[in-house]
Formats: C-alpha cells, structure tokens, sequence
C-alpha cells in the first residue's frame, strides 16, 4: 500500500496505489497492482471499532481511500485486507505501507530508476522525467504528475510503472545493503514504513515496535502524544502545506501535568492557486471548500487516563469535538487555510497522570519529520505553585 501524502491521511496519505507482493523461499516477486479507485466501495461499509467510527465516520469501512483516517495502522491494514478479499477473492497475509519519501530514501542507495513499458510515451509527451531519482521522485510523484498528466487514469498507470521499477531495482539486490537498511530505517523511523500482520504470533511481535503503527499497546510510550492531519479539501493540496508541531509542558494543575500541544500550518501554495494548479490538486470547489484552499481536520491525542481540556486557534478559544479512543482523550478541529494563510491551533490537555517525558508522534508528510517536530517547550511556572 502506498500513501500519497499529498493528500493526507493521518498514517501518512491516501492510499492510492497497490500491489500485491509475494514471498517464497526468500524470493520477492510483483503480482497484481491495482489501486483503490479500483478496489471501489465497499457496501455495505465494513464494521469498525465503534469509538473510531464516532471520530472518523463510517467511511473507515466503507472507502479504500479512507481506511486509515484512523492513526491506528492494525485497524486500517485489517480493513484493507478485507477490502481486498471482498473485491478479489484473494486473502493476504498482511499489510506493508510505504510512502514516496521513503522511496526516495531507498532510492538513495539503489540509484535512480527508468520509467520503462506503456506508460513511457505518456511520460515522454508529458514531459514528465523518465529517470527518477532520489532527489525528484517526491515532487515528481506528489505534484508534477497532477500538472502534466491530466487523466487520473494515466496517472495511476504512471505509479504503477514507478512502483513496479522501483519494486525491481529493491528485489533484484540493487544497491548497496547498508544504504538499504539505513532508508529503510529512516523511513521506519519516520512513521513512512507500517507492517501489520494477519498471523496473531507475528502480529504479536511487531506490536512491541513503533512500525506497527498502533496507537495502544507495547510500542506506545506512557506519555505519548499524536498529531494527525485528516484531508478534508477532497484533493492533493496538503503538499503544499507546511507545519510545525510543538508540545509545551505547562504549570501542574492539581497535583496534575498539563500539556498543550501547538500545531501550526501554512498554506504555501501561490495565489493563483486556484487557475494555476489543476483542479484535480484543488478539489475545484467540488466539497465546498474554495480551489487553492486547504481544509484539514486536526486530530490530536493525549496520553491514557488524560483529559482534553479546551482547544484555542490563533490564541482565540474555539469549539473543538472531544472524543475517546482506547482509553486515549482525543480533539479534533476542523481547519481552512487559504493560499498564504497560517494559523496555530492550541489543544490543552490536563489530568495527566504519568511522570514520564512526554513524546510526539504526528503525520509523516512531504516534509522532514525533524522540521515538523519542535523540541520541547517548558512554560514559566511559579516554584511556589
């Protein structure tokens, strides 16, 4: 499954494109590629966890696309493998995620990759490159395709010329080993790299490390936080979106921690967004939202046992939907960003009950995660309090 985080999704981005991969003896091979327009909806919508679907609706279930508007990763793989039986009759068994930035990682060590077979006139008319590269795959994958490919069809042939390349450059042995691990860790690190698996006794062992991608559980530190960016514009805006996330521990309150958690964006894309971009990149208005336009729900969680307490944008206060998810509080805002727009949301979580040093673990997006994540801030507290 590959997340295209110019359309965000809060494990990453919308999955658009996959593919089956099997393993035999040791021997990676590239089966059936498909995509989720293909896949289609499923109705009526698989059942999920309630209390997700209170937060992320039912199209948790019932849309490829949207599977993993949830962060929890075990949920949307689980839902994918269902999908993917219900439409194909084939069961998996398991889900890898990956994303274009950590094949640009990959691609670091294998060297680029030429774009061959039938999607090479249309790249060539495009104006698209035939060689990718780790230093152009990202823009190439996440913005140029939109501008130079208009069809949405011929841009899915265009992916999956890219993946299978890609795909053939990793399991021939292409590359040198150690800068293979060394991407591949990176983008594990990162949060671009998620495995889940069908078979409980793996799925047992992943579970204690963070590529799980789960939000409860042995690989969530007792004072963790999450930040996560739902697309609500219905388009490939969110490369243009730069933000910064930031956890402020604040005076004790009760004999309570308590920590905001300051999330701000801004919309680069030009002016003129709305004629010079594609309306397939804006949405062209079509969910209400204006073309060049951002909408985005915000998704912030707090630590078990937590509470969270009030929500603030640009320093205002402002109404925010509370929500629970395994035992985790939960605030989500809805968000619109116009071209060169930037506001800071403020979400204040009180009643923390853990002593420990509290973490962050947000969207991975077109950018670094080091920019997006800020160190630690501390407020100015009273000794006397």
């Amino acid at each position: 499954m590959i997340q295209n985080n110019a359309e965000a999704r809060a494990s990453g981005g919308i999955p658009g494109a996959l593919a089956v991969v099997t393993l035999d003896h040791g021997k990676l091979s590239l089966g059936v590629q498909s995509s989720a327009v293909e896949v289609g909806t499923s109705s009526p919508a698989l059942p999920v966890d309630p209390q997700q679907e209170q937060i992320y609706s039912t199209r948790l279930g019932k849309y490829m696309q949207d599977i993993n508007l949830t962060p929890d990763f075990p949920t949307a793989a689980a839902t994918a493998r269902k999908m993917w039986e219900k439409k194909t009759s084939q069961r998996v068994d398991g889900v890898i995620s990956i994303d274009p930035v950590a094949l640009s990682y990959i691609l670091k060590s294998t060297g680029p990759i030429a774009v061959h077979g039938p999607e090479l006139a249309t790249v060539k008319a495009s104006g698209l490159p035939t060689e990718l590269t780790a230093d152009n795959v990202v823009p190439t994958l996440l913005s140029d395709v939109y501008a130079k490919i208009k069809q949405p069809k011929l841009q899915d042939a265009y992916f999956a010329g890219v993946a299978r390349e890609a795909f053939s450059a990793f399991s021939s042995g292409k590359g040198e080993a150690k800068g293979l691990i060394a991407g591949l860790s990176r983008g594990t690190e990162e949060g671009r790299v998620l495995v889940w698996s069908a078979d409980q006794s793996e799925q047992s062992k992943i579970s204690k490390y963070a590529l799980s991608g789960s939000i409860s559980g042995p690989s969530v530190s007792p004072a963790q936080f999450g930040v996560y960016f739902n697309d609500g514009t219905g388009a490939k805006m969110d490369y243009y979106v730069k933000r910064t996330v930031q956890l402020v521990k604040e005076c004790s309150a009760d004999g309570y921690e308590q920590t905001t958690v300051r999330i701000t964006s801004i919309n680069t894309a030009p002016a003129d967004a709305a004629d010079s971009l594609p309306a397939y990149v804006t949405g062209g208005g079509v969910f209400g939202v204006k073309p060049g336009t951002v909408q985005t729900n915000i998704v912030a969680y707090g630590p078990v046992q937590a509470n969270v307490e009030s929500a603030t944008i640009d320093g205002q206060k402002a109404p925010f939907a509370p929500y629970l998810h395994a035992n985790r509080p939960v605030g989500v805002v809805a968000q619109q960003l116009a071209p060169g727009e930037s506001r800071t949301v403020d979400f204040t979580f009180g009643k923390i009950v853990q002593h420990a040093e509290p973490n962050l673990v947000v969207t991975p997006t077109v950018q670094p995660v080091k920019d997006v994540i800020l160190a630690t801030a501390n407020a100015s507290c009273d000794p006397g309090q």
